[in-house]
């Protein structure tokens, strides 16, 4: 696969996509979307591929979107006269996030993530598609959009994998989850020290890559429409709706810039104290 920041390799019916940016500590352009998105068409077209496993390389699995817009612009939202606009806008975060992240969870074939360092915002993106997470001891999980004026990223399932409790406090205070906290709350299926979390992601996705790739399957649709029968899907798609009336105000008042940019320093002097 030809691209400049993910890696695709395939061993004994394993695809590993692995996510190699930590210079930016692996924070997503529209370039890295694309690139993961090819490498999740790939494993998916491999009739051989049996398990997914989504890594990244570096101190932290992902420090969520760039918000220094770095890399090629026309792949990301279209302008009108150098600005951004509500419709617009709508229509990239559609098309290059809320379906990506859908498009990964509804994958035929099991994938696990591997966790380590911070997972921030649209790095929850990365991970909560695929079906089971494990964590380095070392990660924490947030989401402090709240401090750029909006309700939480584009792929809201904090409900779901937070439970609406303690959805509400991480999102009302831009504060953090430990490793552990996550799987209590049962979002991380295991937590393990961190230099065990690629021996122990290889090791689980290899025990899933033995099973009977068709009853893996089915067992994956069944789970995946039993969520969706109680509203998940639903809810996926009405609250990135609200996610854009935050978008929508941001616009109206600076353009869409000069406030996320604030937000960007002030959140990043709160995660650094």
């Amino acid at each position: 696969m030809d691209a400049e920041f993910v890696r695709y390799e395939t061993n004994d019916g394993v695809a590993v996509i692995t996510l190699d940016r930590p210079q930016a500590a692996n924070a997503q352009t529209p370039q890295v979307l694309r690139e993961l998105d090819d490498a999740w068409s790939e494993s998916d077209k491999d009739r051989e591929v049996r398990v997914v496993v989504l890594r990244t390389v570096g101190k932290h699995f992902s420090a969520g979107h760039d918000m220094q817009g770095g890399g090629d612009r026309a792949l990301g939202p279209q302008r009108v006269d150098g600005a951004l606009t509500v419709d617009t806008y709508y229509d990239w975060e559609e098309r290059g996030y809320l379906h990506y992240a859908k498009r990964w969870r509804d994958l035929v074939k099991p994938s696990i993530a591997a966790v380590q360092g911070k997972c921030i915002a649209a790095g929850l993106m990365l991970c909560w598609p695929c079906d089971l997470i494990i964590a380095a001891d070392n990660a924490q999980f947030s989401d402090p959009v709240g401090l750029m004026g909006m309700p939480g990223i584009e792929f809201f399932a904090h409900p779901w994998e937070f439970g609406p409790r303690r959805a509400k406090q991480l999102l009302f205070t831009a504060s953090a989850l430990s490793a552990e906290q996550a799987r209590e709350c049962g979002m991380v299926n295991e937590v393990v020290p961190l230099g065990q979390l690629e021996s122990r992601t290889a090791e689980l996705a290899t025990s899933i890559a033995a099973m009977d790739p068709w009853a893996v399957r089915l067992a994956k649709r069944a789970i995946n429409g039993a969520v969706d029968a109680m509203g998940f899907s639903n809810s996926i798609a009405a609250n990135f709706d609200i996610h854009h009336l935050g978008h929508a105000r941001a616009i109206a008042h600076t353009g869409g810039q000069t406030s996320v940019m604030a937000d960007l320093a002030a959140m990043k002097a709160r995660n650094n104290s």
